[in-house]
């Protein structure tokens, strides 16, 4: 009976915590506030100081945690060596200076309000540092600014935020007044664990993990490549677990091992839906957890500490960006974009509070500084548009050469044609991503010096991680009946600032093609059977003006045909239009 009780509770807190998070989050969407924020409220009202729905929300947060651990997952998976390379003063730079200055500037603050140990303040004003990934970057996009100068930095303060979070918390584990801590291994030998651990995991990915993928990737089982790929991020975890280091830790390296190989983004697309989902558990746990009380008690300290919050971050961005050559405008739009807090900050107050550097109630307290600071974002945003917005300069819309890793071009199916296809665009300096499903392929277009990403170009979720959302051209250039109208109106809608090209197998492809978005249809061989019957009338002496007028002929009857072919959908249709012996 226990077990029955305890299948329907789970059950019953599981809808409620679904229903309830969809209402918030599409309310909060709706309103442009975030998903965050709608997970955050959803969770404080049905927690145990709410509505008392859903109990428990400890058992929930070690469960959610899971998500935190996939999102360092990906975080490595997005740290290829050549972004690195290219980002490397921005990130190691602009972030690292953000990060720490930042950090110093709200741990004294915290000193002087609050009166904290020195220890206390960093562990929370390190934290505080940090923006919501979550928050910004959908915000970037929705203004086409993500690849743009102003967006490449923001986005690289973001990355170096991520990376920090390791180090932040090796620092609150190193302050620790718990016991527990206290009565582990010193910390050179944690360092020691460490490094051994991160060779393990990087020999690991070398000589097991890509073997384990290709193989799985042969037997086409798309199933089994979503239980490799939680494996590899669960194992890594479990390793550093193990070794008493930081999960979350263990998925960044196993990311970062895996950043540069072809199934970087099939990766991406089956672990996302997890990610997601967990993360937003994560987010109600939160919530749960949040004091109501506390804040009741004192809320003009959560609005006073969210406003110096916010200030601080902006003034120190603010500075800090002008040291790096950005206009007072850039600059100022900069600050208030990454001055709100993040949801890292979450994780970090839980790890001071089981370090016993702060007292639940001050983690509570924190939590709703951050969230007060999330919600004024957008409004931020609004508010200073005029003060902060300048013409867009030739630097910032204009740059030459590829604007970021992202792919202008996106070429689905990397055989014959898509090797031809990706080849000019590429001499004409157009940044293409290519994409295949065929191992052997992926594997002979390696040694000829070509980097293919192996994965399903049918598939709306690949395509987006595979850069989709800021792709100019998406190529199919498939073998075989594999498209459909429908699927290429979904493309179209969910990347719509991306012209779409279509390799047809044969005229029948391209009647079935009908009347979706592409912007051209190309029938896979007719170009070089049109050239190879030209070559023949040239060798038989026969003049350049006939070979001309009989192509003329041909193309104009094929599109008569064609066109009747697409309006009636008989394939008999305009038979007469065939050029035959009996024609002539």
């Amino acid at each position: 009976m226990s077990g029955a009780a305890d299948h329907v509770s789970l059950v019953r807190d599981g809808f409620l915590l679904l229903g309830f998070a969809l209402a918030f989050v599409l309310v909060f969407r709706r309103l442009g506030l975030g998903a965050t924020l709608g997970y955050l409220l959803a969770g404080a009202v049905i927690g145990p100081q709410g509505l008392a729905l859903v109990g428990d929300p400890e058992s929930k947060l070690g469960i959610a945690e899971l998500g935190i651990t996939l999102l360092l997952f990906i975080v490595g998976l997005e740290l290829n060596p050549a972004r690195l390379w290219r980002l490397r003063r921005e990130i190691f730079g602009l972030g690292l200076l953000q990060v720490t200055a930042c950090g110093l500037a709200l741990a004294g603050i915290v000193t002087l309000v609050v009166g904290f140990t020195p220890a206390a303040a960093l562990a929370l004003g390190l934290p505080l540092a940090l923006s919501s990934t979550a928050q910004v970057l959908p915000m970037l996009q929705s203004s086409g600014r993500l690849r743009t100068p102003f967006g490449e930095r923001a986005f690289a303060i973001l990355l170096f935020q991520d990376l920090s979070i390791i180090p932040m918390i090796t620092i609150i584990t190193a302050l620790s007044r718990n016991p527990a801590d206290a009565g582990g291994p010193p910390g050179w030998l944690l360092g020691l664990y460490t490094v051994g651990a991160i060779v393990g995991l990087i020999l690991a990915g070398r000589y097991l993990l890509q073997p384990l993928f290709r193989l799985i990737g042969n037997l086409g089982e798309r199933e089994m490549f979503v239980t490799a790929a939680l494996f590899t991020v669960m194992a890594s975890a479990a390793l550093m677990e193990l070794l008493g280091l930081s999960t979350a830790l263990g998925a960044f390296i196993a990311g970062v091992m895996l950043a540069d190989s072809p199934y970087r983004h099939e990766l991406e697309a089956d672990v996302e839906p997890f990610r997601s989902i967990l993360l937003g558990l994560f987010f109600l746990a939160v919530g749960m957890m949040l004091d109501l009380h506390a804040i009741a008690e004192r809320p003009l300290f959560v609005a006073g500490m969210a406003l110096a919050l916010i200030a601080a971050k902006a003034v120190v961005m603010f500075g800090i960006a002008r040291v790096f050559g950005m206009t007072s405008r850039a600059a100022l739009g900069l600050g208030l974009l990454l001055s709100q807090g993040g949801e890292f900050g979450f994780v970090l107050f839980t790890q001071a509070q089981n370090a016993l550097l702060i007292s639940p109630e001050a983690a509570s307290l924190f939590g709703a500084v951050v969230t007060l600071s999330m919600a004024t974002t957008p409004f931020l945003m609004t508010i200073t548009r005029r003060f902060r917005d300048e013409p867009i300069s030739k630097a910032e819309g204009e740059r030459e050469g590829p604007r970021s890793d992202g792919a202008n071009a996106l070429v689905v199916g990397y055989g014959r044609f898509g090797q031809t296809v990706a080849q000019i665009l590429i001499a004409s300096d157009v940044p293409v991503t290519l994409i295949d499903s065929d191992i052997e392929m992926i594997d002979v277009a390696g040694t000829f010096g070509a980097k293919v990403y192996f994965g399903d170009g049918t598939r709306l979720d690949l395509l987006r991680q595979a850069g989709a959302e800021e792709a100019e051209l998406i190529l199919f250039c498939i073998d075989g009946d594999q498209l459909s109208a429908d699927f290429l109106e979904a493309v179209h809608e969910a990347f719509p600032n991306a012209a779409i090209y279509v390799r047809a197998y044969d005229r029948r492809a391209v009647v079935r093609l009908k009347g979706s978005p592409a912007r051209r249809i190309v029938r896979e061989v007719l170009e070089s059977a049109v050239v190879m019957a030209r070559r023949a009338l040239e060798d038989s002496g026969v003049a350049l003006a006939e070979i001309d007028r009989a192509e003329d002929m041909f193309r104009a009857r094929d599109r008569e045909r064609l066109r009747l072919q697409i309006e009636t959908g008989d394939m008999r249709a305009a038979r007469d239009r065939i050029i035959t012996q009996s024609g002539r």
